[in-house]
């Protein structure tokens, strides 16, 4: 046994490092040196956050908001959050949400809630990278499933049914989708959560990107389709997508009250709150709705001109297919026919032209890249000229 492995957990030595952040250090370190780096790496909105969201926050500095809040969150933020999900349906009070450090870690204290180790937990693929780490930590057992360009990236019934065995504890599901952006009908998402509540899972819902959509398409929240499902669906989200305010750390979580009191308690013991002042920008939100719709409304705009053009580019490149996706701000071009690893056409398009795309690998899905449009228009076009041309080297 090495020394390091020797002072290292199980875990640390087991725990992959997150691939997408280390696109993003890899090209922002080349643009530090001067490189003419095309960026479509980060998971992040390029604008800044609301100045309402800021002047909010600022106010409540200034007002002495810097001391320990509740473990759960403020108490009219968690009200405003059961609010607004009552205005959609939803039949949940203030006991039920819980704030945490981002929505990466609401999902990673879902996890810890209630997946036991030895418990299963099936993964549709191409997945979120954190997904499967977070399982393991837990001590569970990640299971994939992949659903390709072939079906839209999205998982069946069928596929799902047959994946269930008497271990399996909890379903993934994220729409819109990161990698993919692709989003789930509500017949769709209600024909798995059917299948899922008949075999006594729980379920997972990761809605992060819920307000990014395109083509005229909503969102729907699993949790409302019974009132099984809304002591069985964990939803997740936040405001770092939505709001640009990734780093921020503000993500939230609705269960039913004993799944909710759970996580809040592993929170007591992890993270205590979120940072105080900062929660008081996030309530921003919903005391001036209007400024809201309006930052939200003006992002839409430039994100869905910026899908419609990177999808043109991309269809103008001879051995490439894309899938049009409707959420988020990523699309996830199939590049298998040019016999090259994703991690391999990656490490060489970022070598040779200076453009940084994330490989399909790394999301559980070979032959595929994603490629973040949260970014300007002019690194699109100069971006996509770059990829044809590498392709083109390719293809010889």
């Amino acid at each position: 046994m090495s020394q390091t492995s020797s002072v290292l957990s199980t875990w640390a030595q087991n725990i992959a490092p997150s691939p997408t952040l280390a696109v993003d250090a890899k090209a922002k370190a080349l643009k530090a040196a001067g490189k003419d780096v095309c960026g479509f790496g980060a998971g992040e909105p390029d604008f800044d956050t609301p100045e309402f969201i800021k002047t909010a926050c600022a106010e409540a500095l200034a007002a002495g908001q810097t001391k320990y809040a509740p473990t759960a969150g403020i108490l009219p933020l968690r009200q405003a959050l059961a609010d607004a999900y009552n205005q959609r349906g939803f039949s949940v009070t203030s006991n039920q949400v819980v704030v945490s450090p981002g929505g990466k870690m609401s999902c990673y204290l879902a996890i810890l809630a209630t997946v036991s180790p030895g418990d299963e937990v099936i993964i549709p693929a191409p997945y979120w990278v954190s997904y499967p780490e977070m399982v393991k930590l837990a001590g569970g057992v990640p299971r994939f499933l992949l659903a390709d360009d072939s079906t839209g990236f999205k998982l069946t019934p069928e596929q799902l049914r047959a994946a269930i065995t008497p271990k399996t504890k909890l379903l993934v599901l994220n729409s819109p989708s990161n990698p993919t952006g692709a989003l789930y009908s509500e017949a769709e998402l209600r024909a798995l959560v059917d299948v899922a509540l008949q075999a006594g899972l729980l379920i997972l819902s990761d809605e992060i990107y819920e307000h990014l959509v395109y083509d005229g398409q909503t969102s729907c929240s699993p949790a409302l389709f019974s009132s099984e499902a809304a002591q069985r669906v964990i939803t997740v989200s936040g405001f770092a997508k939505t709001y640009s305010m990734t780093g921020w750390r503000m993500g939230t979580l609705v269960a039913a009250k004993e799944i909710a009191a759970a996580v809040a308690d592993l929170q007591s013991q992890t993270t205590s709150n979120v940072t105080t002042f900062a929660q008081f920008g996030a309530l921003a939100v919903y005391q001036q709705p209007e400024k809201a719709r309006a930052a939200l409304a003006e992002m839409l705009v430039h994100f869905d001109r910026r899908r419609l053009k990177l999808l043109a580019g991309l269809q103008t490149i001879p051995g490439i297919s894309c899938y049009r996706s409707q959420g988020a701000f990523y699309l996830f071009p199939n590049i298998s026919s040019f016999g090259l690893s994703s991690a391999d056409f990656c490490a060489k398009l970022l070598d040779e032209e200076l453009v940084a795309a994330v490989p399909g690998s790394a999301f559980g899905a070979e032959g595929y890249i994603r490629l973040s449009y949260a970014t300007a228009d002019a690194t699109i076009e100069k971006g996509t000229e770059r990829l044809a041309r590498f392709c083109a080297k390719l293809r010889g």
